[in-house]
This record gives structure tokens, C-alpha cells and sequence, in this order.
């Protein structure tokens, strides 16, 4: 937690060297604004969540156009350097915060 508020966290890809270009569902992100880069991770005080698996009745209903899906599915991407070379990390994995941190869902 930061200051008492729960955090996302974001490793960075093994490696990745610095400067980082952030994104979030494709919008770029400001350090020290949006994120902040503690160790080998990026760490956001909005909530960040991704879509699981759909199970099989979710994804059936799906193909048959029944319904679509409208769970929150944020997209973590970074562009950074590696051995000198530009590298663009797509999706990385989002850590919640642990379950006893993490504000109530909205209903």
C-alpha cells in the first residue's frame, strides 16, 4: 500500500533497461503522475484489472452473439531497452493488491 491506499503492480519484463515508455489501454502514462517505478516494477494507485478466462457458457453465449463481454480488461504496455536495443513489452501481468487492501467492488 501507498500512503494507505492499495496499489497495482506491474513487473517489468527480466531485463528492461530504462527509459520506459508506459501504456495503459494504449494511452500513454507519466512517472511520478500516473505510476511510479519502484524496483522492477510499475506501480499505479488506479485500479487495474484484467479480463480471466471466459468459461465455456460465457464463451458460447459469446460466438452465438447472444452477448458480449464487459468485464474491465486493461492492457499494461512498456517500451524499454534491452542490450541496446528498443523492445516493446505487450500485456504484461497485473498484480492486485491483496484481497484484504483492495477497495469494495461497486455493484
Amino acid at each position: 500500500m501507498a500512503d494507505g491506499k492499495p496499489v497495482w503492480r506491474v513487473p517489468l519484463p527480466h531485463g528492461a533497461e530504462p527509459p520506459y515508455r508506459v501504456f495503459v489501454n494504449g494511452v500513454p502514462q507519466r512517472e511520478g503522475v500516473d505510476y511510479r517505478l519502484k524496483g522492477r516494477e510499475l506501480v499505479f494507485e488506479r485500479r487495474l484489472a484484467k479480463e480471466g478466462q471466459l468459461g465455456f457458457w460465457r464463451w458460447l453465449s459469446m460466438f452465438l452473439g447472444l452477448f458480449g463481454t464487459y468485464r474491465q480488461n486493461d492492457s499494461v504496455d512498456v517500451q524499454y531497452r534491452l542490450h541496446g536495443q528498443e523492445r516493446i513489452a505487450v500485456g504484461l501481468d497485473i498484480v492486485p493488491p491483496p484481497e484484504d487492501e483492495a477497495p469494495a467492488e461497486r455493484r
